[in-house]
């Protein structure tokens, strides 16, 4: 391994872990093994870690993973209440649900090509995490839902319907948003939510099996064919409400607190 630039050490990302191969980029949540939540400083720390990657042309691929049990457990909720608590108002809990879609869009946009490589449980937040990743493996153990019907939320995180929707599908993604099912690797395969599945310790082997070839690729050629795909797939999303998403979120959290 190469030791990571400076510009991609910088002394206050602390929640996840970052090390750097050649042109290949390791970021990995849950370094200290807590909670496997996207908690505000995870969000902070991903989002300034895409923003110095506009001036690391040379970073090529970055492949997200986590070093828990778990690739994530979704948004942290107990941050939610206590941003509420501290501003009745929302300001605080919108600036959160903003982070989230910022991060989201950043990984749709960078110009390196993203990958996840996901186990365990994949539920909510971070279900949407993964699914703004080019690319997508996972253990064949995997197990993914979307909870938040049921945890009486819409399923805003991020802006994460509509890309959902555009990878997977309408209907399917209805049934498993209003219905918050279990659903295991091999559906998340054939829904094209992932792209390739392997037991777990062969995992990284399949993600290496993609990493090697994008690397030979024209640097300027991978590029424009994501900006073309990106820009196909907000076609589709002509009605996409991501942008108010943030909004939706803190009222119902809002009203939820006001019932309490």
């Amino acid at each position: 391994m190469t030791d990571t630039p400076p510009a991609l050490v910088r002394p206050s990302r602390k929640a996840i872990h970052v090390e750097q191969d050649g042109p290949v980029l390791h970021v990995r949540l849950n370094p200290h093994e807590q909670d496997d939540t996207l908690s505000v400083a995870v969000l902070d720390d991903l989002v300034l870690l895409l923003d110095d990657l506009h001036d690391r042309p040379d970073v090529r691929i970055l492949i997200l993973s986590s070093m828990g049990p778990d690739f994530c457990l979704g948004a942290d909720r107990d941050e939610y209440q206590a941003a509420l608590l501290a501003d009745p108002t929302g300001a605080a809990l919108r600036r959160i649900a903003d982070k989230a879609h910022r991060l989201c869009q950043a990984l749709e946009n960078t110009h390196a090509v993203t990958i996840a490589r996901v186990h365990g449980r994949v539920i909510g937040a971070g279900l949407a995490l993964a699914s703004f990743c080019d690319l997508r493996a996972g253990a064949d153990s995997s197990r993914f839902r979307m909870p938040e019907v049921g945890l009486g939320l819409p399923p805003a995180w991020g802006g994460a319907m509509g890309r959902l929707v555009a990878e997977a599908g309408a209907a399917r993604i209805r049934e498993l948003m209003l219905t918050c099912e279990v659903f295991d690797a091999a559906a998340a395969h054939r829904l094209g939510i992932l792209h390739r599945t392997a037991p777990i310790d062969e995992l990284d082997k399949t993600v290496d099996a993609w990493t090697r070839p994008l690397v030979r690729r024209s640097p300027e050629a991978l590029v424009l064919t994501k900006r073309m795909l990106a820009g196909y797939a907000r076609a589709d999303r002509t009605a996409d409400v991501s942008q108010i998403d943030s909004h939706l979120l803190t009222a119902q959290l809002q009203w939820q607190a006001g019932q309490g």
